[in-house]
């Protein structure tokens, strides 16, 4: 078990090894955070896809990326625990410290124990129902939960997949999915709960800060069912906490082909007016990293002229993609899905970039 967590310094003197990738990092939590960050969603929940994680994970920790995202049912575990493997080998080797890397991981979906069971709901019954872990009426979608109980299973779990004492940020994964099931005063009842249970364990240093990744929730009209608002949630974390509560991040898909995060006026405003969700965010001192930077892989080719006319000078869209959502103003990381070490590499590309001007964003937006 690794001990420790990220820090100032540690993430510091890591960004100081890199200096041909200076316009990389930038201030996250306090901390030097790299501008692209790897994600582990997408893949097969084998061991051949285990081992192109663990080869490009290694690469990127040693070439300059120390944000890892990840979530306890990606892969069923998997991607967890490939990211533990080679955090541990890499610091056992005295090649990387613990305070160096920033890991972020996630729990609300139940997940399997790395496959798909014979008998899903005779297993989901063993290993839940009957210790008690999901009660009656707390699981959602059949999918879906976020009670205390089940969120302290869940960041146990986490923590030992990664071989750590501490997760540096720990989210509430996809919350709106239980608006579909349940009504939104008890929805923000078990907000509530949560939140408590999350200021609970960064007291205890088990989580270093925690906040919400959605997929839904900050990017649609007030009205829809799963609309999430990011003062209501930064206002009950205020009353659970006071003014030094850990809730100090969100995270939400943003990229080309959905670019809500800086286009839809949707949230309410310290000044009471409305803005966009990266707008509430800054003004609510909240930490933005986007999903879905190259939505899954289908903006990594064939986007239309006028991307490579306003985003010069770089060789293929996927890098294009890239430098789109890291260079957007409130955007602290760019989360990219990185299953093999070309990935890290076209990545690596764009990160020593400094970025995009406004002005060459803004003419992304401008009618034909």
């Amino acid at each position: 078990m690794l001990k420790n967590c990220a820090t100032a310094a540690g993430t510091t003197a890591y960004a100081n090894r890199f200096p041909q990738l200076a316009g990389n990092y930038r201030s996250m939590l306090g901390m030097a955070t790299s501008s692209v960050g790897l994600g582990t969603y997408l893949g097969e929940h084998d061991e051949k896809t285990d081992i192109q994680y663990e080869s490009a994970i290694k690469v990127a920790l040693l070439s300059g990326i120390n944000l890892i995202d990840t979530a306890v049912n990606y892969r069923f575990q998997r991607s967890e625990r490939c990211i533990g493997h080679v955090l541990g080998e890499l610091t056992g080797s005295g090649e990387l410290k613990r305070e160096e890397i920033v890991i972020a991981s996630k729990g609300g979906y139940i997940t399997f124990d790395g496959a798909i069971p014979a008998d899903p709901r005779a297993w989901f019954e063993e290993h839940f129902v009957a210790p008690g872990i999901i009660g009656p009426g707390e699981l959602v979608e059949g999918s879906h939960c976020m009670t205390p109980r089940y969120l302290d299973h869940m960041l146990s779990m986490s923590l030992a997949n990664l071989g750590l004492d501490m997760i540096d940020i720990y989210y509430l994964h996809n919350p709106e999915a239980q608006l579909a099931a349940i009504g939104r005063d008890e929805f923000l009842t078990r907000i509530r709960l949560a939140f408590e249970f999350l200021e609970t364990k960064a007291t205890e240093g088990k989580i270093g800060a925690y906040g919400v990744a959605t997929w839904n929730g900050f990017r649609v009209d007030p009205k829809d069912q799963s609309y999430l608002s990011i003062a209501e949630l930064t206002a009950i974390a205020n009353e659970v906490a006071g003014a030094d509560h850990h809730f100090k991040v969100i995270q939400m898909p943003y990229n080309l082909a959905m670019p809500e995060a800086l286009t839809i006026m949707n949230q309410a405003m310290p000044d009471n007016g409305e803005g966009s969700p990266l707008a509430a965010a800054r003004a609510l001192n909240l930490t933005v990293c986007a999903s879905a930077s190259l939505m899954q892989g289908r903006l990594a080719a064939g986007l239309p002229p006028i991307v490579g006319e306003a985003l010069v000078g770089l060789h293929n869209d996927a890098q294009r993609a890239i430098q789109f959502v890291r260079s957007t103003p409130g955007i602290n990381a760019a989360l990219v899905g990185m299953k093999t070490i070309g990935h890290v590499r076209e990545a690596l590309a764009i990160a020593g970039r400094a970025p995009a001007s406004f002005e060459s964003l803004m003419k992304l937006f401008k009618p034909a």
